[in-house]
């Protein structure tokens, strides 16, 4: 249905539309005749019992406004966001593009959504039962870097009670900036923060970090320094690239399209790369998510083999649809 109907009809809207015509769609059907009706092989990871390790990245569902739906399809976690403290527009519209010829996406959303409070509302009014929930956490765009912490830890104080697990945004391209926050110095002291935060709070909730698939090994190595110092629970790699490396998409085109983060079959390989590389240095307790490029079971699989944890899919899905949830879970399951 999805291939030979919904997608031709989505692919005729802009990208940004078609979103929200799905999300629309989800909420109200709750994913009529897409449900997954196969088994489960959970895991336990974190402390948490995944009931498989499939979920749905952060950035589809910023608002959290289709959560049943996610569910039914299939997933074992959701991730939502990026949220921000204050309800924010984002970047001026258009924004968001598909590469169909790379199946890629570029985006420069820019962190839109309602904001932590409404979306907290909303999750503590309708979070599914048996669904484990991740929160992407960032800052506003009017935020100075200087001020960053205070952001994160506004986000952190508001969802920690909810969320299973908090991710924290240092590396979309798509925030001036904000990149910056990956730096040593930086990042150092944004994770002593949110550390003595969680302290002050009584809390040990999963904190792990996102980070960029453009960092040399120099960088991923403080990283990974930071990590095991902080006892951080683990990393999730990798969010989009700035890079625009071996498309088969016109240059013509991709400069008409400008600036943006690009995700999607062209950054499989580097995310795959990374979490290779981290599951050799990080030690043996760090959680791995990996994110990028998944478009089908092999593709999935071979995150999990070079040392993901868990797998999440945004992208895949758009060009793949529901059937995609659905063959990496077969796959997964029957192994």
């Amino acid at each position: 249905m999805y291939k030979y109907f919904l997608k031709p009809l989505l692919f005729k809207l802009n990208a940004e539309t078609a979103h929200h015509f799905t999300l629309f769609i989800l909420k109200f059907t709750k994913a009529w005749g897409f449900r997954y009706k196969g088994s489960e092989k959970p895991v336990t990871i974190m402390g948490l019992v995944f009931k498989n390790r499939l979920g749905l990245a952060a950035g589809l569902d910023k608002n959290a406004v289709a959560m049943d739906a996610w569910k039914l399809l299939g997933f074992g976690f959701i991730e939502i966001g990026t949220v921000t403290p204050k309800a924010q527009p984002g970047n001026p519209k258009p924004r968001l593009f598909r590469l169909p010829k790379d199946y890629a996406l570029i985006n420069r959303m820019g962190f839109n959504n309602e904001g932590m409070e409404r979306i907290c509302n909303r999750l503590i009014a309708k979070k599914p039962k048996n669904l484990i929930l991740g929160v992407n956490i960032g800052k506003n765009k009017d935020t100075p870097n200087e001020l960053a912490i205070l952001d994160y830890e506004l986000c952190f104080k508001t969802f920690y009670k909810i969320a299973d697990y908090i991710v924290v945004n240092v590396s979309s391209p798509n925030t001036p900036n904000l990149r910056e926050l990956q730096d040593r110095d930086h990042l150092s002291a944004l994770m002593l923060a949110l550390n003595t935060l969680a302290k002050q709070l009584n809390t040990s909730i999963p904190l792990l970090l996102k980070i960029a698939p453009d960092l040399n090994t120099t960088q991923l190595d403080d990283i990974i320094e930071l990590i095991e110092q902080y006892n951080w629970t683990g990393i999730v790699s990798s969010n989009t690239t700035v890079l625009r490396k071996d498309l088969h998409t016109a240059p013509h085109t991709l400069e008409a399209i400008g600036n943006g983060g690009l995700s999607g079959k062209p950054i499989e390989a580097r995310s795959t790369e990374i979490i290779s590389y981290l599951r050799t240095k990080l030690s043996s307790q760090r959680v791995i998510i990996g994110v990028g490029g998944i478009l089908n079971p092999m593709d999935a699989q071979n995150k999990i083999s070079a040392g993901a944890d868990l797998i999440q899919v945004y992208t895949g899905l758009i060009y793949e649809g529901p059937k995609l949830v659905h063959n990496i879970l077969s796959t997964l399951n029957s192994k």
